[in-house]
């Protein structure tokens, strides 16, 4: 059995390919739950909900939701990750604006586009986490508080999942709900049983 260096050495150039990988996998993940209409947690769930409502696009949304917790990344998890994070933010802006140009989708099925969604986002999410990077938002409190009294940040991000939900289930109908649900859980048992810092810390 093959056990991995707890404190592998990355390369800039395998920081750039491994967050542009997890960024163009989140960023397609989300391309498939906005074209199906459904909703998911975390600060990207925040940005749909809010594109929803406003008629601005997530692109914008998520950038502009995800600048007030740049200031506590910085402070708690050091420069690298909040630099990191923030270029990750700002290129899945940008996928998230061109990709409806480049690849449309027409009236996807909600079960596949849910968990298509939460397979796309979970890798995409644990190759930025082992390059040291993240999508900013409530993920950095997810790490803070794993990394400072070890309670899984899976779990922490479904705390706040379940709020972000529950908003969802006054706006949304609750089959959309339901659906989205699938996704939510379908990325958070990607994150929980793969992201494991006594197998893989990325420095």
């Amino acid at each position: 059995m093959h056990i991995a260096d707890p404190k592998p050495d990355h390369t800039m150039l395998d920081d750039v390919q491994g967050l542009s990988l997890g960024v163009f996998l989140c960023g397609f993940g989300v391309h498939l739950l906005t074209q199906a209409g459904l909703v998911t947690g975390q600060t990207a769930g925040v940005a749909v909900i809010l594109s929803y409502l406003t008629g601005y696009s997530f692109g914008v949304t998520f950038f502009a939701v995800n600048l007030p917790f740049y200031l506590l990344a910085w402070r708690r998890l050091g420069a690298a990750f909040t630099l990191k994070s923030l270029v990750s933010v700002t290129m899945l802006s940008i996928v998230t604006e061109m990709l409806p140009d480049y690849f449309t989708i027409t009236d996807p099925n909600p079960v596949f586009a849910a968990v298509a969604f939460g397979a796309l986002v979970g890798f995409g999410l644990l190759a930025m986490f082992r390059h040291n990077g993240s999508l900013g938002g409530l993920g950095v409190i997810a790490l803070i508080v794993q990394d400072t009294t070890g309670f899984r940040a899976s779990w922490v991000q479904l705390m706040f999942d379940a709020v972000i939900f529950g908003v969802a289930l006054f706006i949304l109908p609750l089959s959309v709900v339901g659906y989205s649900l699938i996704g939510a859980v379908v990325l958070n048992l990607i994150i929980t049983i793969n992201h494991r810092r006594d197998r893989y810390i990325a420095t």
